[in-house]
């Protein structure tokens, strides 16, 4: 865990004594010290003991990384919407070297109009990771493959594009494919 509390002792102009004079109970600057700088692991006690020293709230110590989590207002079950028990979050997706993204444009198949697609690219010897999967497959000419793989033989995918009526299809040895691993829906 990062934690500030150096920044907050200092901006109190307080020594690592007085913080640990002040602690209940009393604690050395040695330790306190070793907390600051991470070299001793912050505990939810050491951080409600130092936050409480210092006259701040616990959450003014921690530093979270440059991540945007959304928190959880309820959460849906069969019996309806309700306050989560305890305060959660939960992360938006982030994009990752290995991730690109298909736009939907029209509806088809379980895709809406609108909706974002996120997919993982994998190389040839992880393709078996994709099977019964949505995948993306690129082609010649800079044309694209979206559908179910179905199978996979020799260098050769079989895959079965969306919609009703559709046929296999085979594509023989892409260089990469793209699993899908996230749908990103407005509503």
């Amino acid at each position: 865990m990062i934690t500030a509390i150096r920044e907050v002792r200092r901006a109190k102009g307080l020594t690592l004594e007085e913080v640990g004079k002040r602690c209940k109970p009393p604690t050395t600057a040695q330790t306190i010290g070793r907390l600051e700088t991470g070299t001793r692991t912050v505990s939810v006690g050491w951080l409600n003991r130092i936050a409480d020293a210092l006259g701040v709230a616990a959450a003014d110590l921690v530093k979270l990384p440059d991540r945007a989590d959304l928190a959880v207002a309820a959460v849906l079950g069969h019996d309806g919407a309700h306050a989560p028990r305890h305060a959660q979050t939960v992360t938006p997706p982030q994009p990752a070297p290995e991730l690109v993204a298909v736009k939907v444009d029209s509806g088809i198949g379980d895709y809406r109009s609108g909706d974002e697609i996120w997919c993982e690219r994998l190389s040839p010897e992880a393709f078996g990771q994709a099977m019964n999967r949505d995948i993306l497959v690129p082609r010649p000419a800079g044309r694209f493959l979206f559908g179910r793989l179905i199978g996979r033989e020799e260098g050769k995918l079989h895959i079965l594009p969306l919609g009703s009526g559709a046929r296999q299809q085979v594509v023989a040895d892409p260089p990469w494919l793209a699993r899908a691993v996230k749908l990103v829906r407005g509503l």
